[in-house]
């Protein structure tokens, strides 16, 4: 079966529906129409500059631009979970345990899965390597900017609690030791939760992509399947790893807790 091509106008009539909703919210007062727009806009403007970036990219196949455009996504997605933190380490440890987690997660079990599992010839093929790592990044990223949020503002609210359990003699793992426990829980809940309702609640995005590409179901399921597990290692591991450098972070070398290395929450 043939892809149906899609022409600019039949992207904007979607596009007049995204504006129809935005006068919506602004008719209910919701404060996000504007919000809304813009949001849409960047889409737009970013999916269109990528599809550029991936042509071109695809036709030279050079393993450098891949590094290049590896590090490019690396860099952007470690900045988002730094920006989605309400109580950040100060001195750029928010942004480089970010990106240290998700560089030794996202980039292992993505080279492994092109390597042991997928095997395109080169194995950094940019058709199979870039689709793969953005979405194990992507999910990485969301993964990690949660736990980190719930590490650090937890630390904060139960800042007696872990500095009497130090006064008593606990070690600093063991005084934060629950709440680096919920910090990881809440990195790893979205992943348990797509895989549970993958493909009784909703056809996951990759599935549905191959799907409408014309590619056979048992196929695209092959493939879906992968991505999952390859998406909830590389959350996972990266996840314990951050949790585990920023917990650390929380103490210095005498074991006393220092939330002064945090930044305060803008109003």
């Amino acid at each position: 079966m043939d892809v149906i091509a899609l022409s600019w106008w039949q992207l904007a009539l979607a596009a007049l529906m995204v504006v129809a909703l935005a006068g919506c919210t602004a008719a209910a007062r919701l404060g996000m129409s504007r919000s809304l727009l813009i949001a849409a806009a960047r889409t737009v403007i970013q999916l269109a500059l990528v599809g550029l970036v991936l042509e071109a990219l695809f036709a030279t196949e050079r393993l450098h631009w891949v590094v290049l455009m590896a590090l490019a996504m690396l860099l952007i997605a470690g900045r988002e979970v730094m920006a989605r933190q309400k109580r950040r380490l100060l001195g750029g440890w928010a942004f480089g345990i970010g990106t240290l987690a998700m560089f030794l997660s996202s980039f292992t079990v993505t080279v492994l899965t092109l390597t042991v599992i997928i095997g395109p010839e080169p194995w950094y093929h940019p058709q199979y390597a870039i689709p793969l790592l953005g979405m194990m990044l992507g999910n990485t990223m969301t993964g990690v900017a949660l736990a980190l949020d719930r590490l650090t503002d937890t630390a904060w609210r139960q800042r007696a609690v872990i500095e009497n359990r130090l006064m008593l003699g606990q070690r600093w793992q063991e005084a934060v030791g629950d709440i680096r426990r919920e910090a990881m829980r809440s990195g790893l809940m979205p992943m348990i939760n797509a895989m549970a309702a993958a493909g009784v609640v909703s056809l996951p995005g990759m599935m549905t992509g191959q799907i409408l590409a014309g590619s056979p179901p048992a196929l695209a399921v092959k493939y879906q399947i992968l991505v999952m597990f390859t998406i909830t290692l590389g959350t996972g591991f990266g996840t314990l790893a951050a949790v585990a450098a920023g917990s650390r972070r929380l103490f210095d070398g005498r074991e006393r807790l220092r939330l002064d290395r945090l930044s305060i929450p803008r109003s």
